[in-house]
């Protein structure tokens, strides 16, 4: 796959969000199959994340880097994923992570993808009908 369509996937995914008010990203393409997308999702209720993948797509997809930041519209500490290799000690899981902002704990979790974190802000949001 060529990064180009990679970058329109994340976009269609954030599109296909119905609890998304708008939203920014910023491309970068570093070859035919390595990019940087970094930016941010609005949610109807103020709420934001903000995003960082690094992502290599030639033969599987491969987020060599990846956060994803929410905070409510207090800007309050929500949740954060990301693969940074500071917690060695998540061991079934390294160095994918998952930080809580309610509890303020770091817990194992597998990498999620964009599709996964919007459906867990969708469940914590009441949508409108």
């Amino acid at each position: 796959m060529r990064i180009e369509t990679y970058f329109q996937q994340l976009q269609q995914t954030i599109e296909a969000c119905v609890a998304v008010q708008s939203f920014k990203l910023t491309y970068d393409k570093r070859s035919t199959h390595t990019g940087f997308v970094r930016g941010e999702i609005y949610f109807f209720d103020g709420s934001i994340l903000h995003l960082r993948e690094f992502a290599d797509v030639e033969f599987t997809l491969d987020r060599l880097m990846y956060t994803y930041h929410y905070i409510d519209h207090k800007n309050k500490f929500v949740f954060r994923y990301d693969n940074t290799g500071h917690h060695k000690d998540l061991k079934d899981t390294f160095p994918h992570h998952k930080h809580d902002g309610g509890t303020g704990q770091t817990i194992a979790s597998t990498a999620p993808n964009l599709n996964a974190v919007l459906q867990e802000i969708e469940t914590r949001l009441i949508l409108p009908s």
